[in-house]
Formats: structure tokens, C-alpha cells, sequence
């Protein structure tokens, strides 16, 4: 094989990998797991109390920024008492599904 060869096998190889990482969620199982993020996320005008702020929309929103902002609650790179506890009770396929879900929806 000649380099430009052995290159694009690893670059094919890599691709390949990587888009098996980041397999897409489960939409159903997402739309189940949901439904306490309805409470704030889902109220037209609703701020909250600590730190008072309006709650943003989260229908429609990109997935891979949701599944980062998860993450960041997770780690606490993201700092919010109600959405780190959330974010800590889920596991990585959970974000992955709610991502999936939440990403579907028009935005509102």
C-alpha cells in the first residue's frame, strides 16, 4: 500500500469510529424521560426564582448543544442547583435520548 492509501484507511477507520461514538438516541425513550424538564422548560414566561432568570427553551434545540449543557451541569462546569441535580441523576444514554428527543420538536 502506498502512504496515501495507509492515510485514507485510518482517516476511513477514524471516521468510523467516531460516528459510532455518537450514535444517535433513542426519540421514545427520551420523550419518557422528559417529563420533569416540562415543569420549568415547557412554561411560556416562566423565570425562576434562583438565580431569577427566564428559563430557556430547550424544544428544538440542537442536540449536540444539549447533550454538552448536560454534561456541563453533570461535571459543573454549568452552575445551577436544580439542572445539576437533574443532569446528575441521568446516565450518558439518557442524555443521549432526551438530546435525540428534545432535537426533533419544533421550537416554540
Amino acid at each position: 500500500m502506498t502512504r496515501l492509501q495507509m492515510l485514507g484507511l485510518a482517516v476511513a477507520t477514524a471516521l468510523f469510529a467516531t460516528a459510532s461514538v455518537h450514535a444517535e438516541g433513542d426519540k421514545a425513550a427520551g420523550r419518557k424521560l422528559i417529563y420533569t424538564c416540562a415543569g420549568c422548560h415547557g412554561v411560556p414566561g416562566y423565570t425562576n426564582a434562583y438565580p431569577q432568570y427566564p428559563v430557556p427553551k430547550i424544544a428544538g434545540q440542537n442536540e449536540q448543544y444539549i447533550i454538552n449543557a448536560l454534561h456541563g451541569y453533570q461535571a459543573g462546569d454549568r452552575k445551577h442547583p436544580t439542572m445539576g441535580a437533574q443532569a446528575q441523576s441521568l446516565s450518558d444514554t439518557d442524555i443521549q435520548n432526551i438530546a435525540a428527543y428534545l432535537s426533533s420538536l419544533a421550537a416554540k
